[in-house]
């Protein structure tokens, strides 16, 4: 007769209350989690998130209250999970688990990793590790009222970056108040401003810089005096920005010294923010109006919309739609707001200028009013229901690889509607690893096309091995015969080639070139495609799915084209020049909360993957649709609510 302790077989229980299971992040996921394993009987757990509580994460994040504001998740979530079961032995980490610190020897400390993550350059990282340790990993995402679990075994299935991911399109909330990276972070930011001015107020949308430096090291008694520097129950207190800016009247010169001059310099405060970023520049509208009146802009040809204007021009446009929105305001009344639309044209200015700015401020190309109102999308919030579905899937999944059961893993997928067999969770067989997968493949092999006179060893390594293929600390040697080091991950070694060209070592179409990520325990072999042909602002593509062999080396011009140094937000996302990613693809949400854009429906009975409009769909990462042999995916009868979501 099987024994039971509570609902589970006794063994499995002991098994629970002796093994080593690792959560990575304490959001809205992480805190749904974490109490889940504790009531579960899990009692060995260590948990890391680098980031601290603020007000905007008590809706949904319930291990965390008010008086824990501005302390560290990992902490607190370990304090309040402890009073759920005070016998358990939870380790807390207020780190980021890409710090060299978490290498493969930690990992292999765990049974189980899971993970409750916001970002994809963390995902591919634990990804990285999990395979190397060869230690089970369940991956995990939601977006509004879609979510998915997914368990990555090493030889067994798919890892994370089997598939190619489109171009990230939901973000953290840290990444938009403090250290925007791509023209997307302060569009968005621009959206969150106007609702904060001018609309209803949200408090996830918050677009002041945080109160303390998300990354400087945490001290639990200076976090703690930090947090309780404005009352004793811990709350932070910040005067609303819609209130400020009607106690200014609204005066665009004011609102513009505060979002663009003292925030800025506030956060230069923080340094370890830009000890590898390269800092902001503040702008002041007196210095900005001196310079620039006397000048008037020269004229650009093309349509208005597609003109991008100087910094001074923004300044203008910034202050003449704050005047009309005041203006509307007014007119509607005490206590009206306004409700942003992209078709209107005082709220699409206002964007326009805010978000310009502040790209400018944070060293990006500005955009024009066209290319800002095609990027500026829907942003679904967060639910805290989803987050307890999920997290509570993670936990069953678990049981299954600790009972021995790998085999009965699935990936389920949480729908916002239920398909047609009135399911909303919905599970699906795990896929097997792919042959042409860049990172768990056995010999992981790609081609990267790129201009070889006009790409520097330091583009190499920062936009194509660290943002490209998630590398953190890559080694680099050319496969020449003499093994000639090109990029060393030891301070100082090769620092001297960061702005010499690849073709001056000696790098020609069909050079090969080997990267190690020791840290990762991760090997890439690189075949160089020398190419003078690349689209406007493209740095580099990597080729194919499949890593295509270059040719033989042949002699290759010495002049050459010139093209722009590509930026991070018009590189082409694509894993293939030949099969571009399409926006209808099913697509896999990446981020559990910051307003990740929904995916689309549900799944079909015993189904293949599918495609799905992209008519709704934002941020996610593409899982490449199965499609049937028969003619179902073209036929207007299978158009119906049953698509697959796939979510991470």
């Amino acid at each position: 007769m099987v024994q039971l302790v509570g609902s589970l077989r006794k063994e499995l229980a002991d098994s629970l209350s002796t093994c080593k299971v690792l959560v990575v992040g304490a959001g809205g996921i992480g805190c749904e989690l974490l109490k889940n394993l504790v009531l579960t009987g899990f009692k060995n757990i260590d948990v890391i998130d680098l980031d601290t509580i603020d007000v905007s994460n008590l809706n949904r994040q319930f291990l965390f209250q008010k008086k824990h504001v501005g302390k560290s998740k990992a902490q607190v979530a370990k304090e309040s999970a402890l009073r759920f079961c005070p016998s358990a032995n939870i380790i807390a980490y207020h780190d980021s688990i890409m710090n060299p610190d978490y290498n493969v020897e930690f990992f292999r400390k765990f049974v189980l990793v899971m993970n409750a993550l916001d970002n994809r350059a963390a995902r591919n990282h634990v990804n990285r590790m999990c395979l190397a340790a060869d230690i089970p990993l369940i991956e995990s995402g939601t977006a509004g009222y879609l979510g998915q679990v997914t368990v990555i075994k090493k030889g067994i299935t798919e890892c994370y970056e089997c598939q190619p991911k489109p171009t990230q399109k939901t973000f953290p909330g840290c990444t938009i108040r403090n250290t925007p990276s791509e023209p997307i972070h302060c569009i968005v930011w621009a959206k969150y401003l106007f609702n904060q001015l001018f609309g209803e107020e949200d408090a996830d949308q918050e677009v002041s810089p945080d109160t303390a430096d998300p990354e400087a090291s945490w001290n639990p008694e200076d976090t703690a005096a930090r947090a309780t520097a404005s009352e004793k129950d811990g709350d932070i207190k910040r005067v609303s920005t819609k209130e400020w800016a009607r106690s200014t009247g609204y005066d665009p010169e004011k609102l513009f010294n505060k979002l663009f001059k003292d925030d800025i310099m506030y956060l230069l405060t923080m340094d370890k923010l830009w000890k590898k970023r390269k800092a902001p520049t503040p702008l002041d509208w007196k210095q900005l109006e001196n310079s620039a009146c006397p000048q008037k802009e020269s004229p650009v040809s093309g349509l208005k919309d597609q003109q991008v204007l100087g910094v001074w021009g923004h300044c203008q446009l910034f202050q003449h739609s704050v005047e009309t929105l005041r203006s509307q305001l007014t007119e509607k009344g005490e206590g009206a707001e306004l409700v942003w639309d992209k078709d209107d044209p005082p709220a699409m200015d206002f964007v326009t200028a805010a978000a310009n700015l502040r790209m400018h401020i944070f060293s990006m190309n500005m955009k024009s009013r066209f290319d800002v109102k095609s990027m500026a999308g829907n942003i679904i919030p967060a639910i805290a229901t989803t987050n307890a579905v999920i997290a509570g899937l993670i936990v069953l999944e678990g049981l299954k690889i600790l009972s021995g059961e790998m085999e009965s893993c699935r990936t389920i997928f949480l729908n916002k509607c239920p398909n047609l067999r009135k399911k909303l969770l919905v599970p699906c067989v795990l896929d097997p690893p792919s042959n042409d997968c860049y990172v768990c493949a056995s010999k992981p092999e790609v081609t990267v096309k790129l201009d070889v006179h006009k790409t520097t060893v330091l583009s190499l390594q920062d936009r194509i091995l660290k943002e490209r293929f998630g590398m953190v600390a890559p080694d680099v040697q050319i496969e020449d015969g003499k093994g000639t080091i090109l990029i060393s991950s030891e301070e100082g070694e090769t620092e001297a080639n960061n702005g010499k060209l690849l073709s001056d070592f000696g790098i020609r179409n069909g050079s090969r070139l080997q990267a190690d990520d020791f840290l990762q325990d991760y090997t890439l072999l690189i075949n160089v495609l020398h190419s003078e042909e690349l689209e406007k602002d493209v740095e580099f593509e990597v080729v194919g799915e499949a890593p295509d062999k270059a040719p033989p080396p042949q002699p290759t011009k010495e002049e050459v084209t010139s093209i722009t140094n590509g930026n991070k937000d018009s590189a082409q996302p694509s894993t293939s020049s030949k099969a571009p990613a399409e926006d209808d693809d099913i697509m896999i949400v990446d981020s559990d909360e910051e307003g990740a854009p929904s995916g689309s429906a549900a799944a079909a009975p015993g189904s293949t993957k599918r495609k799905h409009s992209d008519a709704e769909i934002g941020e996610t990462s593409t899982k490449r649709p199965r499609i049937n042999q028969s003619s179902a995916a073209t036929s207007p009868s299978n158009n119906d609510d049953n698509d697959i979501i796939a979510l991470d």
